[in-house]
């Protein structure tokens, strides 16, 4: 998993409340179980006027110019800004894939669906709770400002904008330690690998006819 520190990035906004995870990735999408190749069809059904399927050559289909992502300003942008229950609906980690390979590393929002909170965490992702004020702020300053900037930082746990404001979020201690050094589910197991030998050798010395 990738690690999460510090990221100054171009903001991209989503002003719609309740986006949810068929938006993020449609459903036609999900025939894989890898982790790659969904960053072209993030949004599919909002970026595109045409209808998506898997394996089409998106380079060629013809773009929404209204859809935020596909306007000259926000290109290249590493941070998403949303509003309430993003990434609400099905439990799809693709969700979170795509927004990856996308290039999004950090979401804020007023709050997040409870299963792609924890999923993101697992995916190198940080998901960043700011209240609704704050968050309209930041959607009104994104509008008057092109190449608008955030400064996010997870050790000190803020937000800073262009003009030095600086903005309080909460997480959980647990899950800040993953991001910052990169553990998922399989890193933290690897962790205890010495441990896990040696269990193995214990077993099959106490237990020599179970591996026989």
């Amino acid at each position: 998993m990738k690690i999460f520190n510090q990221l100054k990035g171009l903001v991209v906004p989503l002003d719609r409340a309740n986006v949810d995870t068929d938006a993020i990735i449609p459903k036609q999408f999900l025939k894989s179980i890898k982790r790659t190749g969904f960053g072209s069809n993030l949004f599919d059904e909002w970026r595109y006027l045409d209808h998506g399927e898997p394996g089409m050559d998106c380079t060629h289909r013809p773009l929404n110019p209204n859809f935020s992502l596909n306007q000259p300003r926000y290109q290249g942008a590493s941070i998403l800004l949303a509003q309430e229950n993003f990434g609400c609906g099905s439990s799809r980690e693709h969700a979170v894939w795509a927004l990856d390979e996308y290039g999004i590393r950090c979401v804020i929002a007023p709050g997040f669906a409870d299963i792609f909170f924890t999923n993101s965490f697992k995916s190198g992702l940080l998901p960043v709770v700011l209240d609704v004020h704050t968050v309209n702020q930041l959607f009104r300053e994104i509008e008057a400002t092109t190449g608008y900037r955030l400064v996010v930082d997870l050790p000190a746990q803020t937000v800073t904008t262009p003009d030095g404001i600086v903005f309080h979020f909460e997480i959980d201690e647990f899950r800040k330690q993953c991001l910052l050094n990169g553990w998922d589910d399989i890193g933290l197991t690897l962790r205890r690998a010495d441990e896990i030998r040696a269990y193995e050798i214990r077993r099959r010395e106490e237990t020599p006819w179970l591996f026989a």
